[in-house]
């Protein structure tokens, strides 16, 4: 289905009621969006497509606050008239559903249109200055009430167009344009530079892991406490033989090291098998009538397994009939929980005692550790590089990837003494908790950022940023001028003559 929209009927402004409005600095004056746009358009309706000739510009496009042009697809079907579409240096879209109030300025775009769901505003003051009004606190305060209680959040151009907008002299508009980009660059390198801050310890914790299951990080401990630790293999000689007391699986074959890494001594490769008391999956229920229920037990789903801990902040629950029946995924505490299939696959943490009672679905798998592996130790290995990566390796490639249980059983583990598992875990985790500590303050620091950014912008949408300069001319006569462009404009669905833009 394809929409032929025009600009949306140009109507008399009636005067901007600003009793409700605060006190403006002399010689600005309250208008409305309307007042200081040529009409807002809606986009064009078309589906995206691969190839093409023409872009279509999309809300998902805009809501990062840079234009990815490269990913922007295109036109299935282009407007019999793409002229009334082509996006122009100096054009506003701002978004009327979904990302609701999204807007972004376009400067030097690419050959394309612009979608349904975007709203088009051709600015006859400061391009720069309006779109920078259109980032601030009160206009998302005005958005926030125009969309509230709606199902599905939007606005259109009617509400739009009546959006209160502080105006100041011409020059004046430049200035503060001038003073916002001076104090946004300075802000801008300090974001980047807390967001490497960010990276390097993403790539500091990967480091501490994989130095972790090399014996590094216990190297000197393991000096110091050399003849005292008790061979890991020796730990899997008693599993194994207590396995054939019990007349339960045999021993896993021996595993072949070759093209294994070199573990110190006291380590060895095993598969995890060996390691476990069980390695199972969960199950949904499916019984007819069955629906999550307000109270009742907790059911872990993949959403809930993060990096390194069990998220229960928002668990679904089953009732306690269909809990009863789900014997194979029903969890204990320390156990440590996996996911199994989708873009989630190796998150793992371990089982809270607060949530022991609970169930887990087909696509989180429960490792249950037996006495030769310490809980802490295995969620940490499999959070590791090299377990990451071997755990990716051997997922299969379908409609949605996943790996399976016979995987999990084979996967090839180094393990050590279990004194030398709780030295290793102890390093691990006050490395991390330093890291976790550096990470709050760089969050705070970005938040803060934000917050400051927001109070540029307040001020300088109050007149508090720049001086006034008595000399300006007025807004009110700005406005008047502005007011004969548009006269002179309505109807028309080209490009505002550039006589009637506001020249920098």
């Amino acid at each position: 289905m394809r929409k032929d929209t025009t600009n949306v009927g140009a109507q008399p402004c009636a005067p901007t009621d600003t009793s409700h409005l605060p006190e403006l600095p002399r010689g600005w004056v309250w208008t409305r969006l309307e007042e200081v746009c040529l009409e807002p358009q809606y986009g064009w309706t078309t589906s995206a497509a691969a190839k093409g000739k023409l872009h279509l510009l999309r809300t998902t496009d805009i809501t990062s606050g840079n234009i990815d042009w490269d990913s922007v697809p295109f036109c299935k079907e282009e407007p019999p008239q793409k002229e009334k579409y082509l996006l122009s240096d100096g054009d506003i879209v701002i978004s009327r559903a979904g990302s609701v109030g999204y807007s972004h300025l376009l400067k030097n775009p690419k050959q394309a249109i612009f979608a349904s769901y975007l709203i088009r505003f051709r600015p006859l003051v400061d391009e720069r200055y309006l779109a920078f009004f259109l980032k601030s606190p009160s206009y998302w305060q005005f958005i926030s009430e125009k969309s509230l209680g709606i199902a599905i959040p939007n606005v259109n151009a009617s509400k739009l167009k009546q959006i209160a907008v502080p105006l100041p002299p011409l020059a004046e508009q430049r200035r503060i344009v001038a003073k916002i980009e001076e104090l946004f660059t300075e802000l801008d390198a300090g974001v980047e530079a807390l967001r490497k801050v960010k990276a390097q310890l993403k790539r500091y914790r990967q480091a501490v892991l994989r130095h972790a299951f090399e014996g590094k990080l216990t190297e000197a401990w393991r000096e110091a406490h050399k003849g005292e630790l008790e061979p890991a293999s020796v730990l899997l000689e008693k599993i194994g033989s207590e396995r054939q007391c019990r007349g339960a699986q045999p021993c896993a074959p021996t595993v072949d090291t070759s093209s294994l890494p070199q573990l110190p001594e006291g380590w060895v490769w095993t598969r995890l098998s060996m390691c476990s008391n069980l390695i199972t999956k969960g199950e949904s229920p499916k019984w007819q009538g069955f629906e999550y229920v307000e109270n009742g037990i907790p059911f872990i789903r993949s959403e809930n397994v993060l990096w390194g801990h069990v998220d229960v902040s928002n668990v679904a629950r089953i009732p306690e009939e269909f809990h009863k029946k789900l014997k194979r995924s029903r969890i204990v505490a320390s156990d440590v929980l996996i996911n199994l299939v989708g873009a989630s696959i190796g998150r793992c943490g371990i089982v809270p005692s607060s949530i022991a009672n609970a169930n887990i679905n087909q696509a989180v798998a429960i490792i249950r550790a037996n006495d030769t592996l310490e809980t802490p130790y295995l969620m940490h290995l499999l959070l590791s590089p090299q377990m990451q990566k071997t755990i990716h390796a051997g997922k299969v490639e379908t409609a949605r990837p996943n790996i399976s249980l016979t995987d999990l059983n084979n996967l090839l583990i180094p393990l050590c003494s279990l004194a030398e598992q709780h030295k290793v875990v102890e390093e691990i985790e006050r490395r991390l908790s330093i890291s976790d500590e550096v990470e709050k303050v760089v969050e705070q620091s970005l938040k803060q950022a934000e917050r400051l950014r927001q109070s540029i912008l307040k001020r300088a949408f109050e007149g508090k940023l720049v001086l006034q300069d008595p000399n300006d001319e007025p807004a009110d006569k700005l406005l008047e001028r502005i007011k004969q462009a548009r006269i002179q404009n309505v109807g028309a669905h080209s490009r505002a003559p550039k006589t009637t833009r506001m020249k920098r």
